[in-house]
């Protein structure tokens, strides 16, 4: 007697459902969870057909499991639709057994229906979500791909495997390495492994081989996924076909550099009519030839750079270049990193090659212990500041009678195409040239 008490009570205290059944479906035992799982209380089931808790399209099941317990089989976990006494439908997972009489005859069976709804609608979410992941992953127009801690590649999409040809066995981990470019991989795989090491995101160009054998150029990213604690558990990276935009590029360059080419050879066409309409005035032949070289060489760092910014180093370094290389040891140039755009940096260039010149002929560079001391930086307020001064060249007893071309170029010109205040001041040490101008005009001044 106490045994059944106890077994009693576990069926009336259970979480699942527990309900007893005889061999044509008729409910014999009804426990508290069913009638919380499924609405319907111990009196209106008891007496009535399971059939009333399985939907319409589903009634088959209640075939295959009566037939399966008469034969002595029991229905081990699966999971099925159910339908509550409010018409709701609810997903469960049914266990049912046979239920023997003392002489061993099957009588009936014991269903356990356990209610998986929640668990369904989680799963349901998840697949959803991944099938989001997937269809997002292959059909965006990179190749993706995640790699663990260490950098050992563990996932792929589509289009990596439609692009390279391979499986993922072949490139799991390290494998990549099977589809890159003998003469790259050494440096890319060097890149990729330090920045793995430091946790830093990483960035390279590098050729990749596809299914037809050719390889394309691919411009390549990965970030570190971090947990809450800021542990790196995964790196999310992806390969960006970037060919055609590299071949585009290196048209432009060439085109570029044969517009560069024709600009030269129209430079020393003028430079051949001015000597023979120059006549005997050698002193405006080589000015004006110094002026065409200032001219060359700006042309040279703006295609180099490709018409973009203008590191003021570098202009700087170019104009110098053009006075030889004793006199640019006299020189002592420097200043913080500062961007020019092209047009502003034909104007300074011409500016500076004129103060080179000019010293080089009159002033600090025309002596061997002369000095040029040339310094730029940025002031508060986006204020850019470039200041030449001259020391140990002759005495100076003020400004020429009677200004050139020369003044135009260093003075004028800045002054009035970039906004600048220009002091040009003839001191008796040496010339001092100060050019003041706003900072944001000197990046984006247009032709």
């Amino acid at each position: 007697m106490l045994a059944e008490a106890h077994l009693s009570a576990i069926v009336q205290s259970s979480d699942d459902a527990i309900i007893s059944k005889t061999l044509d479906g008729t409910v014999v035992s009804w426990n508290p969870a069913a009638t919380r799982i499924f609405g319907w209380t111990e009196g209106e089931m008891v007496g009535q057909s399971i059939r009333t808790i399985i939907p319409a399209d589903r009634q088959d099941e209640e075939d295959d499991i009566l037939a399966r317990i008469g034969r002595g089989e029991r229905v081990r976990s699966f999971e099925t639709v159910r339908q509550r006494k409010d018409g709701g439908l609810l997903h469960v997972s049914l266990t049912v057994s046979p239920i023997l009489d003392p002489g061993g005859r099957i009588i009936g069976a014991s269903k356990i229906a356990r209610d998986v709804t929640d668990r369904h609608a989680a799963q349901a979410a998840h697949d959803e979500s991944e099938l989001k992941f997937r269809m997002l992953a292959d059909n965006i127009s990179q190749l993706a791909w995640i790699a663990s801690p260490d950098g050992a590649l563990t996932w792929y999409n589509q289009r990596w495997y439609d692009y390279t040809g391979t499986a993922f066995e072949q490139m799991q981990g390290w494998g990549w390495a099977a589809v890159h470019h003998p003469e790259h991989l050494d440096r890319v795989r060097d890149h990729f492994s330090a920045c793995i090491a430091a946790g830093t995101e990483w960035e390279d160009t590098f050729p990749l081989r596809g299914a037809d054998g050719r390889f394309r150029w691919f411009l390549s990213r990965a970030k570190p996924i971090r947990d809450e604690g800021g542990a790196i558990v995964n790196w999310f990276g992806t390969n960006t076909d970037v060919t055609e935009l590299l071949e585009k590029e290196e048209q432009i360059r060439s085109l570029m550099m044969e517009v560069n080419h024709r600009s030269k050879n129209m430079l020393s066409v003028v430079q051949a009519l001015v000597r023979r309409s120059g006549g005997n005035d050698a002193a405006f032949l080589e000015r004006f030839e110094n002026r065409l070289a200032s001219l060359s060489a700006n042309q040279d760092l703006l295609v180099r750079r490709g018409w973009a910014a203008i590191p003021i180093g570098e202009l700087v370094e170019a104009q110098l270049a053009t006075v030889g290389r004793q006199a640019r040891s006299h020189v002592h140039a420097r200043g913080p990193a500062f961007d020019l755009s092209p047009r502003s940096a034909e104007i300074i260039g011409m500016a500076l090659h004129e103060l080179a010149t000019n010293a080089l002929k009159y002033g600090a560079l025309s002596r061997p212990e002369g000095q040029v001391s040339l310094a730029w930086q940025s002031l508060p307020g986006d204020r850019l500041v470039i200041e030449w001064r001259e020391a140990g060249g002759p005495r100076l007893n003020g400004p020429p009678q009677a200004p050139g071309f020369g003044t135009t170029l260093i003075h004028h010109i800045p002054a009035r195409s970039l906004k600048a205040d220009v002091v040009l001041a003839y001191e008796p040490a040496g010339l001092v040239w100060r050019l003041e101008c706003d900072g944001a005009i000197a990046r984006s001044l247009a032709n």
